[in-house]
């Protein structure tokens, strides 16, 4: 399955990353490699907790835009 992520350059280390269609589900990283390497696993161990909760979330499109003000 594909989830998309959002990485942001973290305030104080490295990257932090989110997954938004799994609430709750973030990880981080030094470098942005590292930093999607770790929400994988997050998103792997977020999705077996659900699983075994029979909770998992329900597919919905998510979209990632830029405006400007």
């Amino acid at each position: 399955m594909i989830y998309r992520v959002i990485v942001e350059k973290g305030e104080d280390f490295g990257y932090v990353v989110h997954c938004p269609a799994i609430p709750g589900c973030h990880s981080q990283g030094e470098t942005i490699e590292e930093a999607i390497g770790n929400i994988k696993d997050a998103i792997r161990g977020c999705l077996s907790v659900l699983e075994e909760k029979e909770i998992l979330p329900k597919e919905r499109e998510i979209g990632v835009m830029e405006v400007a003000v």
